[in-house]
């Protein structure tokens, strides 16, 4: 289990150092098996806008860009390839230093005057990509430290977790053993009911009803998935593991990682009928949405509707029923399924996710 400790912190927030932290929880029987930081130490980086860019009079493959800090416009000669007008990226003034210990300095780059640098991710140590310089969010401040901007002061923590203890495959689960052993009570979040927009139905009917004690669902409409996720959501699930898909699932992955409830969201128009909770057909077959098709056996419990298989419950969905750039309303699946189950379907396909993970823990 990897999270975001800056997360962890917004629901219980010790006065333990990381160190301290990650000394407790290990020895609480919650291994900490690795610690990351976000990015190396810099200082000095801020968020910088490109107003104007235009060639370098001696040199095609440099640009020499108007960099715009928020207060004032200063000339930075630039040979990233994806430097552009209007793009909002890492700008080093003069002063700034660099996590190799480089202190940025005013110079002259084939006879044109640059004052500052335009950074990769790479050179900041916050990844590995250094194909060009950092593309920056529009939503972000421009003049705002880089640092505070993107909250790179996180550490992002990952567990090794014992079979025994499925309790903690979630912020919420850490946090209540972080609250058990400092004697403190949780910031639970106030959840406000979800006002009902739509008259739509969507019929749900449970056949194994063992394997599926409870089946809930909901259709949403309006889904724009063009939209983007928030960037602190994106953030927290970045540094959790999960990258960035489109805003329906990246709210589905934010909800099983910090609450450890798995949801699964259908494209409402590719289902006809019904939801049917119920065991395989002899025969059906099923494409997932990692693009592999099975065969499936007469024990796997399923996700139907009119057209046959939607699902493998609690492990993966289909692609036929996934959500696509053209989708506009979802069902949005909210179930438990019997640990056994789960556990007996992953372990027959060979599939293991998120999901499957925390369904068979219990």
């Amino acid at each position: 289990m990897k999270f975001s400790e800056k997360w962890l912190r917004t629901w219980i927030d010790p006065e333990l150092s990381t160190s301290e932290l990650c000394d407790q929880l290990t020895g609480a029987g919650l291994e900490v098996d690795a610690v990351e930081t976000m990015a190396d130490e810099f200082t000095g980086v801020v968020v910088g806008e490109i107003v104007e860019l235009h060639v370098h009079p001696k040199a095609e493959r440099l640009s020499v860009c108007t960099v715009f800090d928020g207060s004032e416009k200063f000339s930075v000669v630039c040979g990233a390839p994806n430097a552009r007008e209007g793009l909002k990226t890492a700008f080093a003034k003069v002063g700034s230093e660099l996590p190799d210990g480089m202190r940025i300095k005013r110079a002259k780059l084939r006879g044109v005057q640059s004052d500052g640098m335009l950074c990769s991710a790479k050179e900041l140590g916050i990844s590995d990509d250094h194909d060009g310089i950092m593309e920056i969010s529009d939503a972000l401040s421009v003049g705002s430290e880089l640092r505070e901007a993107l909250d790179l002061d996180d550490i992002s923590i990952d567990l090794d977790l014992t079979p025994n203890r499925g309790d903690c495959f979630s912020v919420r689960g850490i946090a209540r053993e972080v609250a058990v052993l400092n004697r403190m009570p949780i910031d639970e979040p106030v959840v406000a009911d979800a006002a009902v927009s739509t008259d739509t139905i969507f019929p749900v009917e449970v056949r194994a009803s063992s394997a599926c004690p409870k089946y809930l669902g909901r259709v949403i409409e309006g889904v724009d998935v063009a939209q983007v996720a928030p960037g602190w959501m994106v953030e927290r699930l970045e540094r959790s593991g999960l990258r960035s898909i489109d805003p329906v699932v990246d709210v589905t992955n934010y909800v099983l990682l910090e609450l450890g409830q798995p949801l699964h969201a259908f494209d409402l128009d590719s289902l006809e009928d019904r939801i049917v909770v119920r065991t395989a057909e002899q025969g059906e077959k099923l494409t997932l949405l990692d693009g592999n098709s099975i065969d499936l056996d007469e024990e796997s419990l399923v996700i139907a509707h009119g057209g046959g298989p939607l699902a493998i419950a609690g492990v993966m969905g289909g692609a036929e029923s996934g959500v696509t750039e053209t989708t506009t309303a979802v069902f949005l699946e909210c179930a438990f399924f019997s640990p056994e189950t789960i556990m007996g379907t992953s372990r027959r396909y060979g599939v293991q996710t998120d999901a499957s993970q925390r369904y068979e823990r219990g």
